[in-house]
């Protein structure tokens, strides 16, 4: 072989010039490929102050553009560990609105250097416990003054049964209602919100636990005396507070299916096939509205004056009320009192629903108020 050809062979199979095919040509040489330069990613920085003392509590570097707030409470709590993510308020302004924590950090009206505001919102409780504890605590103290247990009405009562049979029926409906509830909590509802401060519970389980020691003392009082028309009124009665439960719980099936497990979707609810489902034709929070009519109900049927007792039987305890059956109102004045103060709350609660709708769809139907068909 000439030497020179073993040169140009050996150079061209080094990549040093162009390879030769079999035919003595020049195979074509494969394209070369251009390297895309890689883009920039835009890290932000997030700078987290104390929201009163706008003392500097955390730093934090190449925080990436699409973290959402929940993110970032995580990375603080690596550094702050007594402050859990619940427990957080971020803000973009010391006295604004704590953000939400599906909000995109790049989405906010900051620069790359980001300023946030924290507000401790103190120890925090889950709904679901805090739901379980309110309705259990009434559910099992109305059941200890139906049952007479000892040192409530007297040894001369003690576990005796009342011979009213709408102090029966009371009890069962009043079972029923905090039974509903209970079951709604751990298979019914959907929270936006997966706490509340801890000590909320205090409040709320003195409303709930008081109210319902109070009313059981009177409807199931030995000497307790039964509605004014009888069984008209009785019957009537019951039969509000059944479709009024039914109504609420219809609503909170309605509303259920409106989000998707795990989700924080906010849809704009309507009636369906249900005729319970309806009355969203005229308000917005009818599941209020259903609550309130079933207490409403439940009042009517335990009529009962819980005044100034009257001077005991000997032997006996005293008597729950001092009127008679002819002056006595149509309403329980107790039920009828923790129906108001229940209004009340849950009017509020209907009215800030109801601003809220308004505000994030602007096809919300015009004609809806908040609690009450046309008027409030």
């Amino acid at each position: 072989m000439d030497l020179s050809v073993s040169v140009v062979a050996q150079e061209t199979s080094q990549g040093l010039g162009p390879v030769f095919g079999l035919n003595g040509l020049p195979r074509p040489m494969p394209p070369k490929t251009i390297k895309k330069p890689k883009k920039a990613v835009l890290f932000f920085e997030v700078e987290i102050l104390d929201a009163k003392t706008r003392e500097k509590l955390c730093f934090l570097d190449k925080v990436e553009p699409q973290a959402t707030i929940a993110e970032i409470k995580n990375l603080f709590t690596k550094t702050h560990p007594q402050w859990y993510p619940a427990r957080q308020s971020l803000r973009l302004d010391p006295k604004g609105k704590s953000l939400k924590d599906e909000d995109i950090l790049q989405k906010l009206p900051v620069g790359t250097t980001a300023t946030l505001y924290f507000r401790d919102l103190g120890a925090q409780i889950s709904w679901v416990t805090v739901f379980l504890t309110e309705y259990a605590g009434p559910l099992f103290i109305y059941l200890l003054f139906y049952f007479r247990v000892p040192f409530i009405y007297g040894h001369k009562y003690d576990f005796t049964s009342s011979r009213h049979t709408v102090v029966h029926l009371a009890c069962i409906c009043h079972s029923f209602h905090y039974i509903k509830r209970l079951l709604e909590t751990l298979f019914v509802h959907r929270f936006s919100h997966g706490t509340m401060p801890l000590r909320n519970i205090f409040k709320n389980c003195t409303y709930y636990w008081g109210f319902a020691a109070w009313m059981a003392y009177y409807i199931n009082h030995p000497l307790y005396t039964p509605p004014t028309y009888g069984a008209q009124q009785v019957k009537l009665a019951l039969a509000i507070f059944v479709i009024c439960q039914l109504g609420n719980f219809s609503i909170h099936m309605a509303l259920r299916d409106l989000r998707p497990a795990g989700s924080k979707t906010r849809k704009i609810p309507y009636p369906t096939k249900n005729p319970f489902t309806w009355l969203f034709l005229l308000v917005s929070c009818p599941n209020y509205t259903y609550e309130v009519g079933s207490w409403i109900g439940f009042a009517i049927m335990t009529q009962c004056v819980p005044g100034e007792p009257a001077a005991p039987s000997p032997g006996g305890p005293a008597r729950p009320c001092c009127v008679q059956p002819s002056l006595t109102p149509l309403l329980h004045p107790t039920v009828a009192l923790f129906s108001l103060v229940g209004f009340t709350q849950m009017t509020i609660w209907a009215k800030g629903k109801h601003r809220s709708y308004l505000k994030e769809f602007r096809d919300y139907p015009p004609l809806r108020m908040p609690i009450i068909p046309f008027l409030l």
